[in-house]
């Protein structure tokens, strides 16, 4: 577990909303009727959310799609997206709902060793008020040798970052998606392209 560090101190910058975290647009309205109807705890509407993205919403590379979805609400609607879109809609389906959300990031090897290069991978920081603390998931979505879970106590992430390969935890939780991720999903047409050879390497 590493020391994660707050951009703002104040709760409502994780509150927002913006054209990426788009939680007023129909699409995402409709879902949260529905995907919190039978939930009554904070810890159960968090965890439904973080299922619901990580098991619903395809990743765009495992499936091999060249569609590329950047807003929240994109991403609902096709039902896929890279980590940086699944991101914003994991941020939007909780801050809809008044839970304070925000974004994390890891420097990672592309593939299985540092030969393949690097890139930035996006999760989130959600705020449970019930223990006042924060907590790290990421929604990248499961799949041989990627095992990401639901827990308070202990990160259960789909990435253990390995120092030994020069890989990184970023500890600021910051309030809006970064702008490298915003930028190179906007500069880019094929998704496939894009994440073989165009992903940001550092934040």
């Amino acid at each position: 577990m590493i020391d994660l560090i707050l951009e703002s101190s104040n709760l409502k910058d994780y509150l927002a909303e913006d054209h990426y975290v788009d939680f007023s647009h129909l699409v995402i309205r409709e879902k949260v009727k529905e995907l919190f109807r039978d939930c009554e705890s904070e810890v159960s509407k968090i965890k439904k959310a973080f299922e619901f993205v990580r098991d619903e919403i395809a990743h765009s590379w495992d499936i091999q799609s060249t569609r590329i979805t950047k807003r929240a609400s994109e991403a609902m609607m096709y039902k896929e997206g890279i980590c940086y879109a699944k991101s914003n809609l994991f941020a939007a389906l909780l801050r809809s709902i008044n839970i304070p959300a925000g974004f994390c990031y890891q420097r990672l090897t592309i593939g299985n060793t540092p030969e393949t290069g690097y890139c930035i991978h996006a999760l989130n920081a959600v705020y449970i008020s019930e223990i006042n603390k924060w907590i790290r998931l990421d929604t990248r979505g499961n799949k041989e040798g990627i095992n990401a879970q639901f827990s308070i106590d202990t990160e259960q992430l789909a990435f253990p970052v390995r120092h030994y390969y020069d890989e990184k935890d970023y500890t600021m939780i910051y309030k809006e998606p970064n702008k490298k991720t915003i930028e190179v999903l906007n500069s880019n047409e094929n998704c496939l392209e894009m994440y073989k050879y165009n992903l940001p390497t550092k934040i």
